[in-house]
C-alpha cells in the first residue's frame, strides 16, 4: 500500500523531509479496525513528531493523526463497527499514523462519520474536537461554575484548529461568554463567524483588553499556543479560583504566578486515553459519536479551511510548511491517493 513517511528529523524544506513509500497492508487483530483512508488532515503534532522524534536508524515512521475512511475489515473482538461503515478518528500517537492507504485503529477511539459531511470535511474534525472537548468538559469542567467569576472563557488562539472547535463547543453547548484571541483581521472575522462573543488581539497585553470588555474576570482560560509568554497576563485576568487548561509545549512555565489566586492548571493531551489504554478509553468513541450527531444536526460545523490535493509527500510537505509558519487558519485537509 502507498504511504507517506519520514526516516530522519529534517527541516521541512529538506528534499527528503517526507517521502512516498510502499508498505505492507496491515491485518486487524483484537478490537482493531482496518480502515481504507479517504482523507486526512494535518495537525501541529505531525510537525512536532517529524522534528523531534526520529525513527530508529534504518526504520521509517508514518505520520498523520486525523482521518476519515471506510472500514474494510475488523478484528475478532470488534463489536462497534463492521466492514462498509464510514468512520472518522484521530488514532494513537504510539502507532503508525493515517497517511497511508490503509490504517489500523482501536475501535474504542473511533466514531461514525457525520452523514452530512464528505470525507474531507469529516477528516478536519477528530483530533481538534477531542482535544477541545476533553479540555473544556473533562479538564476545566466548565459546567461547574467558579464562585464570583464571570461565566466566561478566554480561548487563546481562537483561529487555530483546536480554537476553532473550542469556540463552537463553548458557544453551542454552554452558556459561557466566549472570548477568543486572534491577531489578523481575517482570523478575527473567522472567530466571530464561529460564534465568539468577543475577539481580542493576542499580540497585545491580554488582561487590559479583557477588563475593557466590562464583563468581569473570566472563570476559565483555554490556552492553545504560546502559553509560556501569555501566562503572566492569564494570571492577571482570570478570576480567583479560576481554572486554566493548556495543550502546547512551553519551554518553561512559571506556575507560581497562579498561586495567589489559587488558580488550577490542567494539561490536555488527547492521546492519553489511547496510549495508556485507560479504563475510560471508550469515552473517545462516545465523544466522536456525539460530535457526529451535533454536526448532522447543524450545531457544529467542519473547520476545513484549505484542501491541498491528494495524500502524497509533496502535498503533505506544503501542509507542514504552512503549519510551521504559524499562519494557518482552521484545518488543512488532503483527500485520496
Amino acid at each position: 500500500m502507498r504511504a507517506v513517511a519520514f526516516t530522519q528529523s529534517l527541516p521541512i524544506d529538506a528534499p527528503d523531509a517526507l517521502i512516498d513509500v510502499e508498505r505492507p497492508r496491515p491485518e486487524p487483530q483484537g478490537r482493531d479496525l482496518l480502515v481504507e483512508i479517504k482523507a486526512v488532515s494535518v495537525n501541529p503534532v505531525d510537525t512536532k513528531v517529524r522534528r523531534n522524534m526520529p525513527p530508529a536508524p534504518g526504520a521509517m515512521k508514518v505520520l498523520g493523526w486525523d482521518a476519515a475512511g471506510t472500514v474494510v475489515a475488523a478484528g475478532p473482538q470488534a463489536t462497534l463497527f463492521k466492514p462498509g461503515d464510514a468512520v472518522f478518528y484521530a488514532g494513537a500517537i504510539d502507532r503508525d499514523g493515517t497517511n497511508a492507504e490503509f490504517h489500523l485503529v482501536d475501535e474504542r477511539i473511533v466514531g461514525p462519520k457525520p452523514a452530512s459531511l464528505d470525507f474531507a470535511q469529516a477528516a478536519a474534525l477528530p483530533l481538534t474536537s477531542i482535544t477541545a472537548w476533553e479540555a473544556m468538559f473533562d479538564r476545566l469542567d466548565v459546567r461547574r461554575p467558579v464562585p464570583g467569576a464571570a461565566n466566561a472563557i478566554l480561548i487563546v488562539g481562537g483561529a487555530g484548529g483546536v480554537g476553532s472547535i473550542a469556540i463552537q463547543l463553548a458557544r453551542q453547548l454552554t452558556d459561557l461568554t466566549v472570548i477568543a484571541t486572534a491577531s489578523r483581521e481575517e482570523t478575527q472575522a473567522w472567530c466571530r463567524d464561529l460564534g465568539a462573543h468577543h475577539v481580542i488581539d493576542h499580540r497585545k497585553p491580554l488582561a487590559g483588553q479583557v477588563e475593557a470588555l466590562g464583563i468581569g474576570a473570566p472563570a476559565f482560560v483555554f490556552s492553545t499556543n504560546d502559553t509560556g509568554a501569555h501566562l503572566p497576563e492569564i494570571a492577571a485576568l482570570i478570576a480567583p479560583q479560576g481554572r486554566v487548561a493548556l495543550i502546547d509545549d512551553p519551554a518553561g512555565l512559571d506556575v507560581m504566578v497562579l498561586k495567589r489566586k489559587s488558580v488550577s492548571l490542567h494539561w490536555e493531551f488527547m492521546f492519553t486515553r489511547p496510549v495508556f489504554g485507560t479504563a475510560d478509553i471508550d469515552a473517545q468513541h462516545a465523544l466522536l459519536s456525539e460530535l457526529s450527531r451535533l454536526v448532522d444536526a447543524g450545531t457544529v460545523r467542519t473547520t476545513l479551511a484549505e484542501t491541498f490535493g491528494t495524500i502524497n509527500a509533496a502535498n503533505l510537505t506544503r501542509a507542514h510548511a504552512l503549519l510551521e509558519s504559524g499562519r494557518a487558519k482552521g484545518k488543512i485537509v488532503l483527500a485520496g491517493f
